[in-house]
């Protein structure tokens, strides 16, 4: 696999690699992952890339590391954590689904003109950025997420490719907690017509992520088409 620097840190590419070998059961529950040397190879980056990226993948859960053994998967189940917010997208690739990241906008925004933005954040300004998601190539989920000025993003939408999440883990933001409200609304206009719809009622998805100081750190609204596919949650007990 050939990684690409505009794609973000080499870490954060082969840890979501491997991740979703693990949920599409190419690397099963309970096997080991391929050696370090051979990842190295793989990959053609340094043992201290490989070395973080297992590292990663051993905080979320999905591996765990045994001396003279080797590494171990521990879960490869799309199960919803929160810490990364991507307990639907995995459910969604375990089932043999292709969600894939379109084209993705970023601006900043006076908060001043946005009625809960100016209750939300005390900033001035704040980062608007907007993505479609595509399932099995079919424009599924419009997301809208704002971000407070204050962690100096990119205005490159190349940046944001990857996953938002990493993008602000790099800058040193540690989620805590995530609170979703759900409803149904009709989306604006323009949002239907990147969903490639009429106007009409949607599924709609809020949140407010906090971190570990319990100060708001993204407020993003998404639409689910769920003629396409219904959203689903799943509680692991």
């Amino acid at each position: 696999m050939k990684l690409l620097r505009k794609k973000g840190p080499f870490y954060i590419q082969v840890k979501n690699e491997l991740k979703e070998r693990m949920i599409k059961g190419v690397y099963p529950k309970n096997s080991l992952i391929p050696p370090e040397p051979e990842l190295e190879k793989e990959f053609g980056v340094s043992k201290i890339t490989i070395r973080k990226a297992v590292e990663q993948l051993a905080l979320e859960g999905y591996v765990e590391k045994h001396s003279g053994i080797g590494t171990k998967v521990l879960d490869n189940r799309a199960i919803s954590k929160l810490s990364k917010g991507q307990g639907f997208s995995e459910y969604l690739l375990s089932t043999g689904y292709t969600l894939r990241k379109g084209n993705v906008t970023i601006s900043k925004i006076d908060v001043s003109d946005h009625p809960i933005l100016s209750n939300v954040f005390h900033e001035k300004e704040c980062y608007c950025i907007e993505r479609i998601f595509t399932l099995n190539d079919q424009p599924y989920i419009h997301f809208t997420h704002y971000i407070p000025g204050r962690f100096l993003l990119s205005l490159d939408p190349d940046t944001f490719k990857n996953s938002l999440y990493e993008v602000l883990y790099e800058k040193g933001v540690y989620f805590n907690r995530f609170q979703d409200e759900f409803g149904v609304e009709i989306p604006s206009g323009k949002i239907a017509r990147l969903l490639n719809i009429e106007p009409k009622p949607l599924f709609q998805r809020t949140r407010f992520s906090y971190d570990i100081n319990e100060q708001l750190i993204e407020y993003s609204i998404g639409y689910y088409n769920t003629d396409i596919h219904k959203y689903v949650v799943n509680l692991n007990i």
